[in-house]
């Protein structure tokens, strides 16, 4: 059944929206149970941190999920799609102690863990949702019922299971290696959390005293003069023949007592800087994998907190760049600094604070990676897991091929505390999945749990199964694992994706979802990224009060291409936004033309508008549903677009108002309720899982079955009404139609003043153009229609046009009003010659062009082009016109 008939006459998003919002949640729609009679179709999303506010990545990225499902749930799968948000333990951490200093004046350290723990509870409760709320805004479908955190009591378990199944297996460790180190955050850093950018920098071209040799020098390059104190060797390459001699001997390490040995190895590039290169094991990882090679001492001069330690000798205690500007000055004072470069290099910063990060030898977890690594490529190679487009799959199998051990450890409080305890009394070391009270081994209750939290990736890793129940064996992970496709951006394949794999197939044995949907990067109108510091992030919150939740949706999917970043033009918001007001108009119009419609009335035949449309439907639903299959959710979008405003709304309905207009024919008027319900309603369901909010509004007011469109079965394409025959035919008479609009606008016709036309045809047209000539009356503005065959003679002083299959005359006589014409095209004329002679001036004029830039002159030249070219065009008119 249908609502009352007639909609408000202006579409207002926001009631619309808060109606339809409620009424979905409120009847479950978005909820289905475990039906394994339906083919599954899960997606979990991508969980977004709970300090988090919704940015347009992530409209972007859950507004491709969600046409995802709606269609698989209007397709009739048993569909899930799981929500949930993540701890983000790092940045949480910083959010809360931001607040305590700022609120209290106090860190957590004055609160300790216990009570630093509970204060971080109490925040994500009174916050933790707001990005929920604001999901919610733009129509997300999100089963809310089966909602996750990545610590709640389930995952916190799954968490443990995983740790200590992987330290069972020797997979996880504790070692002391090189690891990034934050200074500002005072933890580790795993490699995917360091971004590397170019900052402005310099090279410092230092003498290093050879032992030995008086007045003998080997000149270094580095960038880092604060590490010094802790050189422990000089390397050069063995090729090197400016410095073989030298190898084996030793330099008296400037600033320091110490001596240190020149050694050979192929690290070293040639080309760079002096060709000998300092080596500082402790603090840059491919200086730390030299020193492993040559057994050299690591020594640790820049400490947790970015000061320099009792190793740095004088320099104890300095912040890293002080002790950077004190150690260039006795370096100069020693008469030992040769010459400072500009020269920019890539550094690594934190991605949460941005400060630079800080290359040490720590002690530290691990998970070894490589064992992991090879079943996670086998899942891709192998294509249990595609990603789309499937040119990332090289950029994941290049990483995975050349991972390394991930760095899991994080010396913070809020997140999941390793579950590993240390025996005080006989040293033993136990991992366990329950709190333990006594040492296993030796039986002593004197012990005490690791510190450290886990990285949050390693919970998030898990997240496609724990969210399911595992390590429990339950329904759900049954019926919907491996999940059906993971919608995300290329910016975090590394971070997530990746990890998602390998524990998918360590834990789960399979893969954790069949596809990868990757999408790009939302930036700003300069092709920018959205940042605080640049002030250019737009938030979708006001974007949806402003323009509603379906324009933003539309805007976002169409116009670009999976994988590749978009930008946001407000133009393009304006555009989709008439877009919407479009629909909501002709769907008004055709709401106020079905009083009285009776699906079981009698009906004229179909006419030729009717099959063309008709069969235009189905070839749209057939090639909406393939580009859905191949997730070209963009391109559906388009074909959705061109259909509904191109085809329907500036043609369909057009052609059919003469019959619904016409109540003394009711078996005609009839037929055009019937098709236009047909098309409209199908319409609105391909447009659905775009524009979820005004399609409900209006498929409730057209005549129809079931309690909402989002679970209506999805539109299926009928083979009897594709005709490719009539397409053709009818695609003829538009054509016509299109000419004389566009004669008509070339002579500034008046709009409603009806004029004669001839239109000569092929012979297979001259039956479709005798039978349906009225569409050309109506819509071309003609009273009178001559059809004639292709070869017969064109009449005279007829303004004239050639389409397939057709030519189409416009006698000028009865088109407009000759004298008046010639008065409008005589002034036009009049004022081109007038420009034209200034141009000429300007162009003539010596001085102009002896001073003025080239490309100046260059569009002054094109400009007096221009006007010749219309001077022309106007003469030639207005001597067609005085021949009349």
């Amino acid at each position: 059944m249908a609502e009352e008939n007639n909609i408000p006459k202006v579409y207002d998003p926001a009631a619309v929206e808060k109606k339809w919002y409620a009424y979905w949640t409120e009847k479950g729609f978005f909820h289905q149970p475990v039906d394994k009679s339906r083919k599954p179709f899960s997606v979990v999303i991508p969980p977004p941190n709970i300090t988090g506010k919704l940015h347009m990545g992530h409209a972007l990225d859950n507004t491709l999920q969600d046409i995802l499902v709606r269609w698989h749930r209007m397709m009739g799968d048993n569909t899930c799609w799981l929500p949930g948000y993540d701890h983000a333990g790092l940045a949480t951490q910083i959010k809360v102690e931001e607040e305590l200093k700022k609120k209290e004046g106090l860190t957590r350290y004055d609160l300790g863990r216990e009570e630093f723990v509970k204060r971080v509870w109490k925040w994500k409760e009174a916050y933790g949702d707001e990005i929920v709320r604001q999901l919610k805004s733009l129509g997300i479908s999100c089963d809310w019922d089966r909602q996750r955190f990545t610590m709640d009591e389930g995952l916190s378990r799954a968490v443990r299971e995983a740790f200590v199944s992987l330290y069972e297996k020797g997979l996880i460790y504790k070692g002391t290696r090189m690891i990034n180190w934050c200074v500002n955050c005072r933890t580790a850093l795993s490699d995917v959390e360091v971004e590397h950018q170019d900052d402005a920098g310099a090279l410092w071209h230092i003498n290093y005293p050879i032992v030995g040799e008086k007045d003998q020098y080997l000149t270094i390059a580095t960038s880092r003069p604060e590490t010094i104190p802790g050189d422990t060797a000089v390397a050069v390459n063995p090729k090197d023949e400016r410095y073989g001699k030298l190898v084996g001997k030793k330099i008296a390490l400037p600033t320091t007592n110490r001596e240190i040995p020149i050694i050979a190895d192929e690290y070293v590039d040639l080309e760079f800087g002096t060709g000998a290169v300092k080596i500082t094991p402790a603090h840059d990882p491919n200086d730390y994998e030299v020193g492993q090679r040559h057994n050299l001492e690591q020594i640790v001069v820049i400490g947790l907190d970015g000061k320099m330690t009792r190793e740095a000798g004088k320099y104890e205690g300095e912040d890293r760049y002080e002790c950077r500007k004190h150690i260039v000055q006795d370096l100069k004072d020693m008469g030992l600094l040769v010459k400072i470069e500009d020269a920019p290099h890539s550094v690594g910063h934190c991605q949460r604070c941005h400060h630079v990060v800080e290359p040490m030898v720590s002690t530290q977890w691990f998970v070894k990676m490589k064992p992991l690594a090879e079943a996670a490529i086998k899942c891709v190679t192998e294509g249990h897991t595609e990603f789309v487009p499937s040119r990332f799959t090289k950029t994941y199998l290049q990483w995975m091929e050349n991972i390394h051990d991930w760095c899991i450890s994080r010396q913070i409080w809020w997140g999941h505390r390793i579950p590993v305890w240390y025996c005080d009394d006989c040293g033993e070391v136990a991992a366990s999945r329950t709190d333990l009270t006594a040492c296993p081994k030796c039986g002593s209750t004197h012990i005490h749990q690791e510190e450290d939290c886990l990285d949050t990736w390693f919970s998030s890793g898990l997240w496609p199964f724990s969210t399911f129940g595992w390590p429990d064996k339950t329904e759900e992970l049954e019926h919907w694992y491996p999940t059906s496709v993971l919608v995300t951006g290329y910016d975090i394949i590394f971070f997530w994706v990746a990890r998602m794999i390998t524990m998918g197939e360590e834990f789960m044995g399979k893969e954790p979802f069949k596809h990868v949907f990757i999408h790009g990067l939302v930036r700003d109108e300069q092709g920018r990224k959205m940042s605080k510091s640049l002030g250019n992030g737009i938030d979708p919150v006001e974007v949806v009060n402003q323009y509603g939740a379906d324009t933003l949706r539309f805007m976002l999917i169409t116009g670009n291409t999976p994988g590749n970043d978009m930008r946001f033009y407000w133009n393009r918001i304006e555009s989709t936004r008439n877009f919407a007001n479009k629909i909501w108009n002709a769907s008004r119009f055709a709401l106020m033309n079905l009083d009285g419609y009776d699906k079981d009335a009698e009906k004229a035949p179909l006419t030729l508008a009717d099959k063309w449309i008709l069969s235009r439907l189905q070839h749209t639903i057939q090639d909406v549903s393939t580009y859905l299959e191949k997730f070209e959710l963009g391109e559906a979008g388009r074909l959705i677009y061109d259909f509904i405003w191109g085809e329907v709304c500036d043609w369909y309905i057009e052609l059919a108002k003469p019959r619904l207009y016409d109540r003394e024919n009711a078996p005609a008027r009839a037929t055009a309720q019937t098709v236009l319900c047909r098309v409209l309603g199908d319409a609105m369901k391909l447009l659905h899982p775009y524009m979820p909010f005004i399609t409900e509004e209006i498929w409730q007011h057209l005549p129809h079955e079931g309690q909402s469109i989002m679970i209506a079965p999805w539109p299926v394409a009928d083979d009897s009404l594709m005709d490719d025959s009539v397409e053709k035919q009818m695609t003829a008479v538009m054509d016509v139609i299109k000419a004389i609009r566009n004669m008509r606008a070339e002579v500034n016709a008046a709009p409603g003043h009806k004029a004669p036309a001839t239109v000569l045809v092929d012979a297979d047209l001259k039956d479709v153009f005798a039978g349906n000539g009225d569409y050309i009356r109506q819509l071309g503005t003609v009273d009178e229609l001559t059809l004639g065959a292709m070869e017969d003679a064109a009449p005279e002083n007829a303004m004239a046009a050639v389409v397939n299959g057709a030519k189409v005359y416009l006698p000028l006589k009865g088109l407009i009003d000759v004298e008046k014409e010639l008065a409008r095209l005589q002034k036009e004329l009049d004022g081109a010659e007038k420009e034209a002679k200034r141009a000429a001036g300007k162009l003539s004029n010596q001085n102009f062009l002896a001073k003025a830039p080239a490309e100046v002159v260059e569009k002054e030249k094109n400009k007096q082009t221009e006007i010749l070219a219309r001077i022309d065009g106007l003469k030639e008119r207005i001597a067609t016109l005085r021949s009349l």
